[in-house]
């Protein structure tokens, strides 16, 4: 026992001092009105709680965070499969191929929001591109309130794109030649050899992708706080994860953050829970 716990100890420290122990003290605070600049605290119970659920500011960031983490899960997914399909090929060129388009994924997110940020201005590449092809009114991607938050998406399914992509072929290449051979000697064309033999195999790269991007899409702060800083106008593009380091360091109730950050972990953790069950089992049914 001794022998294992020796092993074990230094991991189960650092998870506890660096994710458990946040985790109890963000709750502590939650239950406060703790203000590190207007002491005392005092115990408010669930009182942050009720307000949450009242704020039109956290019901509008859950709706922002809810669109932003379906079109991350989805468009990554659908494309990165695409790509990888293509991209399943021998030679030097498909390496090549590989590794531009793994290459944004290595980047910080903060350098690729100030690119795409650069990009996507109203006087940037973009949309100077658009006016050369003669569009006199460009659409304002960061500025205009009903694009704002698909161009922030945009950034982000960009970025996780090579992420999927990575997962997808390293599935399709661990697909046995001789069941795709089989196929094709049975009659089977290239979509049927797809959907028959090749799709339930990645189901495993399916629960991957989906999981991390959810847990990515739903936590996302830097993109938003570089490229639109919660705008254009109120909240249009702040996530919840946005107003939470909002509204704990810049407001500095720390105790009603708290209180966001613990309903942001629950749904997220509730949300990875039921997508990793069901995908899972579709790949115990398999």
């Amino acid at each position: 026992m001794w022998h294992f716990a020796s092993f074990g100890a230094p991991g189960v420290v650092i998870y506890l001092c660096f994710v458990m122990a946040p985790i109890l003290i963000s709750f502590g605070y939650s239950l406060t009105n703790h203000n590190p600049f207007n002491p005392p605290s005092r115990f408010v119970g669930l009182e942050n709680y009720k307000l949450l659920f009242q704020d039109e500011q956290f019901l509008t960031a859950l709706k922002v965070t809810t669109i932003l983490t379906v079109i991350v899960v989805v468009v990554p997914n659908l494309l990165g499969l695409g790509v990888a399909l293509l991209l399943d090929r021998k030679g030097w060129l498909y390496n090549v191929l590989r590794s531009v388009f793994f290459t944004p994924v290595i980047l910080s997110s903060v350098v690729v929001s100030i690119i795409w940020t650069k990009l996507l201005d109203d006087r940037g590449p973009v949309n100077g591109l658009l006016r050369a092809f003669g569009v006199e009114r460009p659409p304002g991607w960061l500025s205009d309130p009903d694009l704002a938050l698909y161009s922030v998406a945009s950034i982000v399914c960009w970025q996780m794109l090579g992420f999927c992509v990575v997962v997808y072929l390293a599935g399709l290449q661990g697909v046995p030649a001789e069941l795709l051979e089989a196929a094709e000697i049975d009659g089977a064309g290239p979509v049927r050899r797809f959907r028959a033999v090749t799709w339930p195999l990645l189901a495993p790269s399916l629960t991957i992708n989906t999981v991390v991007l959810l847990i990515s899409a739903f936590k996302t702060y830097d993109y938003v706080k570089v490229v639109t800083n919660g705008g254009p106008g109120s909240g249009t593009t702040a996530t919840i994860a946005f107003n939470v380091l909002a509204t704990g360091l810049d407001a500095n109730h720390v105790g009603y953050a708290s209180a966001m950050a613990v309903v942001m972990l629950v749904i997220v953790a509730t949300l990875t829970t039921v997508v990793l069950r069901f995908l899972r089992r579709r790949e115990v049914d398999l």
